[in-house]
């Protein structure tokens, strides 16, 4: 009986990971659609790159990198400041589902991945709809 292979693994490791975020981040600044989600961020994306790989390595079954370096994730907490609404959430959505898509994260994996992202996403929301 085979073990059944984390979404982490099942995507290629830390390259994917890498590869997602930098595309997500690309595709943010690239899409007059994503306009409001890009002005959520810093001019320079660094550390926002950074803090997202870190964070999906460990979320997607990885290493925990995040922790030892930044502590607890508290999504919720550490995303109270920004004014997240559907249309947040939606493009947010967008824009890692098409990361996904141009990265050839597809299949099981992807589908599994795309309904874990709209829960956690949704679950970010803190403005009414």
């Amino acid at each position: 009986m085979s073990e059944k292979k984390s979404p982490y693994e099942a995507i290629g490791g830390i390259d994917k990971v890498d590869e997602l975020v930098d595309r997500f981040y690309d595709l943010m600044a690239l899409e007059s659609g994503l306009v409001e989600l890009r002005a959520m961020h810093p001019p320079d994306l660094s550390d926002s790159r950074e803090k997202l790989k870190f964070f999906l390595t460990g979320w997607m079954g990885g290493p925990d990198v995040y922790s030892p370096k930044y502590g607890h994730p508290m999504l919720r907490a550490r995303h109270l400041p920004f004014k997240i609404g559907i249309k947040e959430r939606n493009q947010w959505l967008v824009c890692m589902y098409k990361a996904m898509e141009d990265c050839g994260i597809t299949g099981e994996v992807a589908t599994q991945l795309e309904e874990a992202f709209l829960k956690t996403a949704d679950w970010m929301r803190n403005q009414p709809n």
